[in-house]
């Protein structure tokens, strides 16, 4: 059993409305979960955002909290819905209508990691199921959503940024040919997750730094931008993937030799993102 859901490093003062979050960078694997899977130790990590919470480790030195997950992506989706329950995994589960990511084997449980590799040699029961969502899933999402309310309250808005990764082998063929490979794809489900306003300034935040941006091709956001997306209510929410290949060796699950070079070159980009929730009419509100 991990020791905690969740780790969040808060800074000195929230100065700003942007929340960060990392729910798939989470690396504590349970004994008794690496016994029950048929992967290694180092093939069950291949669906794991490795890193993404070093990548984004400076954010409280800029006035925003950096909730991270501490349980791995394989063990528990936090970008899932709850009831998101597997039924050819988890036995007992109830067939809903058809959900091409339970169908893939990806829902709250996954049934595999990257390239449908399986990762059980059995199922789980169903009672077994419900206590990983109450002990891990609950408690990180009662947070990220406290930490959202923190920021309506302070400053009448906030803002998600759901950080990720992707593989580079999923951004082959994107775009016209000769056009080149996103580094940064921002998902806000078509518009409906966040203002074009905070959009366009997140856009910018990246492009400014000198990073190719596409925007919901091919990922435009799953369970968590498309929950806590409410731009009509004031409370927005970005998912934003980072290509592996920028600074980590994918094969070998290590960091490469540019990850220096580009954690200080995300660290400028964190600080342009969290004065996104800086901005004039926030500060009003705020006094």
């Amino acid at each position: 059993m991990l020791t905690s859901p969740y780790h969040l490093a808060l800074p000195l003062a929230r100065t700003t409305s942007v929340v960060f979050a990392s729910p798939h960078s989470g690396r504590d694997y349970p004994a008794a979960f690496l016994r029950r899977s048929v992967l290694d130790a180092h093939e069950i990590r291949s669906s794991e955002d490795a890193f993404v919470d070093l990548l984004f480790a400076p954010v409280p030195a800029h006035g925003a909290p950096l909730l991270t997950a501490t349980a791995p992506r394989a063990f528990l989706d936090l970008n899932r819905g709850p009831d998101e329950l597997d039924p050819a995994l988890v036995e007992g589960a109830r067939r809903n209508a058809h959900n091409p990511r339970i169908a893939s084997g990806l829902g709250v449980i996954p049934r595999v990691v990257a390239n449908g590799r399986q990762i059980y040699r059995g199922k789980l029961t169903l009672v077994e199921a419900h206590q990983r969502v109450k002990q891990y899933w609950r408690p990180y999402h009662d947070q990220l959503q406290m930490l959202l309310d923190q920021s309506i309250n302070a400053f009448g808005e906030a803002i998600l940024i759901d950080c990720h990764s992707m593989p580079h082998e999923a951004l082959e063929n994107m775009g016209p040919a000769g056009a080149g490979r996103p580094d940064i794809v921002l998902g806000d489900r078509f518009g409906a997750t966040v203002s074009g306003l905070v959009m366009d300034q997140v856009e910018a935040a990246f492009a400014d730094a000198g990073l190719k941006v596409a925007r919901n091709m091919p990922f435009a956001g799953a369970h968590i931008v498309q929950h806590y997306g409410r731009p009509s209510r004031g409370q927005h929410a970005v998912q934003v993937e980072i290509d592996r290949a920028l600074y980590m060796n994918e094969r070998t699950l290590e960091p490469s030799a540019q990850f220096a070079a580009f954690c200080e070159l995300l660290t400028g980009v964190i600080a342009r993102l969290a004065d996104i929730g800086r901005r004039q009419d926030l500060q009003v509100a705020a006094e």
